[in-house]
């Protein structure tokens, strides 16, 4: 390879515990780009149908994109992949920080670990040199504890860590992959695989430099993108991702109890604004980002919350506060601090919480069932005692930790009513009644709900800058946030399939897209970087592919047209607030077939036309 990547990919046997480099030919990175693309194609070649995700048959893909590690803004990012044992199906999610970057500093594009080891180990890529090591002193270790480990074993405190933590270890169906202790491969599970592999983590520190096709044009994107993002995107850069609990709260698309309700009455006090103004000590960025979203907290009562493990992003906010009935910023920093501890999606994790709170409160679960623990709505510190017990799969967390919609089926047949699941993924923090459009895109996800490659129909509503970013690709009209026609559609379609070369690439779409970087810029910098002379149609046409990768394997794996579907919740109204819309089932039906039209799949299917357009025929026989 000559420019932007490495040509490298290393394979790691724990089996055999032995290491290898392949070096596929450009016109691989060009098809797949990397991220998602490497772990669908990945995914889809190399395991076979019907493979028990914890087995040691499975593997899990890291893999940095065409622009990882590129010095703009966004481009910190890289990919994490596995057949999910979460959801049984395609599992991926997207991390920031610094690991990306390092890993393509160490010469290499993507790791691919296979197999099991006998005994607990961890993986470094320090001075070019891979080596498997032992890691039964990490074994039980948190997050921190084990990041400063490693580096001192490593003898080098700039060593990039990803890694599992006590949940992972346990096989916490949704444990994640953490990297510099504030930054996730949050969902589907990937850290229950890595965990079911004996590797605790993957250390990488490198000193290559990427050398790049016009190194001036890459210079100057990356000025533009230093200067403009962080105006273009003022309220991520003042207040960090929880800038929008206010405005989602005052439409009723604020997550409230168990998504009953969208509005919660003291939501002022888990803003971002509050925040700000009491315990933000400083903001963070990943790597070579001006807009600098994430907080450090700074708490010492009623409990003490170590500020190196950050503070907590909207997601966590909403799924500890709002969700669960909870109004106390010391205590979500808590929350926030223990599942960054041991390593669990801050999503699911508080969806399991707020979904065993409305079993408790609707008597399907007692006091017998929870050890004593009163779990109201509202009653943070029972909260924080189920953090601990899912991670540590104790109690109540022992059931909950196999993900809640295993969970139900424990508990019994009523508690399906209060799932709130896709494909058996817990939903993020984002309302499907308020953005109907979003809600097509979590029933249509290849990972389950999943907000990371939608659209957020807010940002469409008027002729607003974010609208204006589409009209290269022929969308030029604002839509309302309840539409379902087919407009909206095509606009769902159009926008997702660039969030998934976003993905692919892998960059981070709170400054791409909402620091309206624009298309023809990201395409310029891709051709700066690789010299490729690539276009928006072949951009757009990795996405696509990624999608239809996803898809196959999904229903290679038994998923079928069924399952694109949302919880039974969402096509009811609110129980009160401002927002008394709900999901059309028959027009959310309608807007379905749209949708698999517009992609070219029969019922579901993508056709073998469709295949042979996007050059991935071989996915027929897959």
């Amino acid at each position: 390879m000559s420019f932007g990547y490495c040509g490298k990919i290393l394979r790691v046997d724990l089996s055999a515990m032995k290491t290898r480099i392949e070096e596929p030919p450009e016109m691989f990175y060009r098809r797949y780009f990397g991220g998602e693309g490497f772990v669908g194609y990945f995914l889809l070649k190399e395991i076979a149908r019907g493979v028990e995700p914890l087995s040691p048959e499975n593997k899990l893909i890291f893999a940095a994109g065409t622009l990882t590690g590129v010095p703009v803004g966004g481009c910190g990012r890289h990919s994490v992949g596995s057949k999910s044992p979460l959801t049984g199906g395609f599992g991926e999610a997207e991390s920031g920080g610094f690991w990306g970057a390092e890993l393509k500093m160490a010469g290499l594009d993507a790791i691919i670990v296979e197999g099991k080891a006998d005994k607990p180990v961890y993986i470094s890529v320090a001075g070019g040199k891979p080596e498997i090591r032992d890691a039964k002193h990490l074994w039980g270790m948190k997050t921190l504890e084990c990041q400063e480990t490693i580096r001192q074993d490593l003898g080098d405190s700039l060593v990039k860590v990803a890694q599992i933590g006590p949940a992972g270890e346990r096989m916490v169906r949704f444990s994640c992959i953490s990297n510099d202790l504030d930054a996730f491969a949050g969902r589907t599970g990937l850290g229950a695989v890595m965990g079911s592999k004996n590797v605790k983590a993957i250390a990488v520190r490198g000193d290559n430099r990427l050398k790049f096709a016009d190194p001036i044009t890459v210079s100057d994107i990356g000025k533009w993108v230093r200067v403009n993002t962080p105006i273009n995107n003022a309220a991520m850069h003042n207040y960090g991702t929880a800038s929008v609990v206010k405005p989602l709260n005052a439409s009723g698309g604020l997550p409230t109890r168990n998504f009953q309700s969208g509005s919660f009455e003291t939501a002022d006090d888990i803003s971002g604004e509050r925040m700000s103004e009491t315990i933000v000590a400083k903001r963070r960025s990943c790597f070579a980002c001006a807009i600098q979203c994430k907080r450090e907290v700074r708490v010492t009562s009623p409990f003490a919350v170590d500020p190196r493990y950050g503070g907590p992003e909207y997601e966590t906010i909403a799924a500890f506060g709002s969700n669960c009935g909870v109004n106390d910023l010391a205590i979500i920093s808590k929350c926030n601090e223990l599942v960054n501890a041991y390593g669990l999606d801050s999503i699911s994790t508080g969806m399991a919480v707020s979904f065993a709170m409305e079993c408790f409160e609707r008597g399907l679960l007692t006091k017998t069932d929870t050890g004593g623990l009163d779990l109201r709505f509202g009653n943070a510190r029972a909260a924080l005692t189920l953090i601990e017990e899912i991670a540590e799969r104790r109690g109540l967390g022992a059931i909950l930790a196999e993900g809640t919609a295993r969970a139900a089926k424990k508990i019994g047949p009523a508690a399906t009513e209060y799932l709130i699941t896709v494909k058996g993924q817990e939903m993020p923090m984002h309302e499907p009644r308020l953005k109907q459009g979003l809600g097509m895109g979590y029933a249509m996800s290849p990972t389950g709900a999943d907000h990371c490659h939608n659209m957020h129909d807010t940002s469409f509503t008027a002729r607003t800058p974010m609208l204006a970013e589409l009209a290269p690709l022929g969308i030029i009209d604002p839509l309302p946030l309840n539409d379902l026609s087919q407009a909206k559609m095509r606009m769902l379609t159009y926008y997702t399939k660039w969030m998934h070369f976003l993905n692919s690439a892998v960059c981070c779409y709170f400054v791409v897209m909402y620091g309206r970087v624009g298309f023809e810029r990201m395409t310029k910098l891709v051709n700066a970087v690789t010299g490729w002379d690539t276009s928006l149609v072949e951009l757009m046409n990795a996405g696509e592919r990624v999608m239809n990768l996803a898809r196959i394997f999904n229903i290679r794996e038994g998923f079928t047209e069924a399952d694109d579907t949302l919880p039974q919740r969402f096509f009811s109204k609110h129980t009160s607030g401002p927002l008394q819309t709900a999901v059309d089932p028959a027009i959310f039906q309608t807007a379905k077939n749209n949708y698999y039209s517009l992609l070219g799949w029969e019922n579901g299917i993508p056709t073998k036309a469709k295949l042979a357009e996007l050059g991935i025929e071989w996915a027929v026989d897959h």
